[in-house]
C-alpha cells in the first residue's frame, strides 16, 4: 500500500469538493476499497474519511417509502424491523451478501460503488480494460467462470458483485446525490450502474464531485418476496446466479411480477419483457420457462461461463415455483 494523506469532511458539500482533487478517494467502511490500495490497483494519494457525516439514519418517508443514509451500515439496515417486515427482499440480499464482520463495516453507498471482484481486474500483472482502459479484456480468452452472459461488451465480461443492488433494482429504488455546489441530484436505480460499452472504466452514472448522500425505497410493493443466491459455497462467496422476485399473486396465477438478476451482467440485470410474459399468466412451467427465455434473449457465454444460462433458467423456476406456492 502506498502512503496516502488523510483527511475528515465535516459536510457533504465539502466531501464532494474534496473529492475532485487529484488523487482523492472518499472513505467509509472500506471494505472494498482498501483490499484495492494493498494490490495497488487503487493508489489514493488522499483519503477522505465521510463517517463523522450525519448520513447515518434510516428514516421513514412522507410516502410511506424509507430513507437510508450512505453510511449506514450493512449489518444495521439489515436487522432493522422496517426492512425485515415491509422489504424482505432487501434484508434478505444483504445477509446474503458477506460474512457478518464485513457487514458490520460495509456502508449502503460503499456497497453500491464497488468494483467488480474479477480476478484480472485484482492482478495488475494482467490486461484489463477496466483498470487500465486500452490494455484489453484479459477475461474474454481467460477464466472466466463468474463473468457476464449479459450487457458484456469485448471491452469487458466482468459483472457487478453486490446483492444489495439487486434487491434495490427490483425495489425501484433511487439514489440521491450532493455535488459541490450543494446541488441535489436523484438517480433510479435502473439508471445508477453502466454497462461497459467502450468504456468499462465508468462503473456508474455519478458526476465528477458528485458523492451519493442516501438510498430511497417507495413503499413497499404488494406480493411475496424472495431473493435467492446461487453460488460455489454456503457462505460469503459472490453470486454465480442470483435473483430478486416480488411476485403478486392472484386466483389461479400471477397478478405482476418484479425480477432483478445478479451475478449476470455488468449491472443489475432487470428485463422487463419477462415480468410482462408473468403478467396476468397461471403460475405453471410453461409461463416460468417463458420468462427466463425473455430474460436471456441475447445471453452469450464465453466457455467457462456457458452453465450460467442454463443455471438461470433452474433457478429463476424454483423462486417463481415457491413463490406460487407461498
Amino acid at each position: 500500500m502506498k502512503a496516502f494523506a488523510y483527511d475528515r469532511a465535516d459536510s457533504a458539500v465539502r466531501a464532494a469538493a474534496a473529492s475532485t482533487r487529484p488523487g482523492a478517494k472518499l472513505i467509509a467502511g472500506g471494505t472494498n476499497l482498501l483490499d484495492l490500495m494493498k494490490l495497488q490497483v487503487e493508489t489514493p494519494t488522499e483519503l477522505i474519511d465521510i463517517n463523522r457525516l450525519p448520513l447515518d439514519k434510516i428514516e421513514d418517508t412522507a410516502e410511506d417509502g424509507l430513507r437510508i443514509g450512505a453510511t449506514v451500515r450493512n449489518s444495521d439496515l439489515a436487522a432493522d424491523r422496517r426492512v425485515r417486515e415491509r422489504y424482505g427482499v432487501l434484508s434478505r440480499a444483504l445477509l446474503a451478501g458477506a460474512s457478518a464482520q464485513l457487514r458490520n463495516r460495509a456502508t449502503t453507498g460503499g456497497n453500491l460503488l464497488q468494483r467488480t471482484r474479477c480476478s484480472y481486474f485484482y492482478d495488475v500483472t494482467k490486461p484489463c480494460n477496466k483498470r487500465n482502459p486500452g490494455s484489453g479484456c484479459a477475461a474474454l480468452g481467460g477464466f472466466n467462470r463468474m463473468h457476464a452472459v449479459l450487457g458484456a461488451s469485448d471491452q469487458c465480461i466482468a459483472v457487478n458483485p453486490s446483492d444489495m443492488a439487486v434487491a434495490l433494482r427490483a425495489l425501484d429504488a433511487t439514489v440521491e446525490t450532493v455535488n459541490a455546489e450543494g446541488e441535489v441530484r436523484v438517480i433510479p436505480m435502473a439508471e445508477f450502474h453502466r454497462l461497459p460499452g467502450k468504456t468499462p472504466e465508468i462503473d456508474t452514472t455519478l458526476k465528477a464531485g458528485e458523492i451519493i448522500t442516501a438510498v430511497t425505497l417507495p413503499p413497499p410493493p404488494p406480493g411475496v418476496q424472495i431473493y435467492r443466491k446461487v453460488r460455489d459455497r454456503a457462505s460469503y462467496a459472490f453470486a454465480l446466479v442470483s435473483v430478486a422476485a416480488i411476485v403478486e399473486l392472484s386466483v389461479g396465477g400471477i397478478r405482476s411480477a418484479r425480477l432483478a438478476f445478479g451475478g449476470l451482467a455488468p449491472k443489475p440485470w432487470r428485463v422487463p419483457q419477462a415480468e410482462e410474459r408473468l403478467a396476468g399468466a397461471s403460475a405453471d412451467a410453461k409461463t416460468f420457462d417463458a420468462a427466463a427465455t425473455a430474460v436471456l434473449d441475447g445471453a452469450r457465454g464465453y466457455g467457462s461461463n456457458d452453465f450460467k444460462i442454463p443455471l438461470t433458467r433452474r433457478t429463476l423456476r424454483a423462486v417463481l415455483m415457491q413463490a406460487a406456492q407461498t
